[in-house]
């Protein structure tokens, strides 16, 4: 296992987040939803959405969200989830003896939380299956049940003081639209259309969990939910190797029989396999290329020249035309509104 600085500039479309702002629509009003997304940066000063949207971005709504609403769950379930929740939450897993011991009790806490649906942990030759099964028939509400089984494996990783490796995930739901953000957040075999969504993750009963202060406990909730949903470390997944690969590369030697001589294949060997797992080598390349403009376009200490030289286009003209297709807008437009921004939530909290 290995950090993977590509991952720090991932982006995610806008319709992964849809569901999120339909519940968060069914407990505040329209001119609080439209607040809420101006100062995340979501939306431009005409109320107009992005068509990405940055970790930052989420990790920011997040914050808005669950304070000014006063549930940490955000109406993705019916009962809401009253703030500090997730405080008590950690408090109580900061006692298990072991790393089972963590989802068992971070399943019992929910169970008496949610109204509508109930974790079960099971134990099959040290592969831990934590399931959420509703209770009579429910609507699935896909942003909740990857929310939550994603807090599940931060935690887990939080108490073992690493990335716990993820052994499988799926949801009981169809494939979406926009099937490659999940593996932003769970980088591992993700299934759908199952009978329920769970994850798994192999464990003994002998693992420990590593001693957290209360100093730490205090930090964690202040970066919540950056470090449970984005976890830092990744496994080696062969979209993730490429992007890395990739990502530290000069854009001159960025193609595909370079890259698959880094990962000792032949080219043909690699595109078969990447066609084999729903993508391809130019589909990863230009993904990496607008993650990594629409940071530094974030960022603001760079020049639109110094950007599009960065991301390997042959002329700032190039980079315009490609950005404002990643994004339906242009860059000096984002840069400008993002800036505006960051600095409003700086000031505002």
């Amino acid at each position: 296992m290995k950090v993977y600085h590509s991952a720090r500039v991932a982006t995610v479309s806008s319709m992964f987040i849809d569901d999120w702002l339909d519940a968060l629509s069914t407990i505040c009003s329209k001119e609080q939803l439209d607040s809420f997304l101006l100062r995340a940066g979501l939306i431009d000063g005409d109320g107009q959405p992005f068509q990405r949207v940055t970790l930052d971005q989420i990790i920011w709504l997040y914050a808005i969200a669950a304070i000014e609403t006063s549930d940490e769950m955000m109406g993705l379930w019916a009962r809401p989830v009253r703030v500090r929740a997730l405080q008590h939450l950690i408090t109580t897993i900061r006692q298990a003896k072991s790393l089972p011991s963590v989802l068992f009790k971070f399943s019992t806490f929910w169970n008496l939380l949610l109204d509508d649906y109930q974790f079960e942990l099971i134990n099959n030759d040290n592969e831990y299956e934590l399931s959420l099964k509703p209770i009579g028939k429910q609507p699935v509400q896909r942003f909740g049940h990857m929310l939550i089984l994603k807090l599940a494996h931060g935690l887990l990783s939080w108490m073992a003081g690493r990335e716990v490796a993820v052994q499988s995930v799926q949801f009981a739901f169809k494939a979406p639209d926009f099937v490659e953000d999940y593996n932003v957040i769970f980088p591992t075999q993700i299934d759908f259309g199952a009978a329920y969504s769970s994850i798994s993750f192999e464990l003994t009963k002998h693992q420990r969990p590593v001693g957290r202060t209360d100093t730490e406990l205090v930090e964690f909730l202040k970066r919540a939910p950056r470090d449970w949903l984005f976890t830092s470390l990744h496994e080696n997944t062969r979209t993730l190797q490429i992007r890395e690969i990739l990502y530290r590369s000069t854009w001159d030697d960025c193609n595909l029989a370079f890259v698959a001589g880094e990962l000792n294949l032949e080219p043909r060997t690699l595109m078969r396999r990447l066609k084999d797992d729903g993508t391809s080598f130019q589909e990863i390349k230009d993904g990496l290329r607008r993650d990594i403009a629409i940071r530094e376009l974030h960022n603001g200490h760079k020049t639109i020249e110094e950007i599009s030289q960065r991301t390997g286009f042959s002329s700032a003209a190039n980079f315009h035309i490609a950005f404002k297709r990643w994004t339906g807008t242009t860059p000096r437009l984002f840069a400008v509104s993002q800036q505006t921004l960051a600095n409003r939530f700086k000031v505002n909290g």
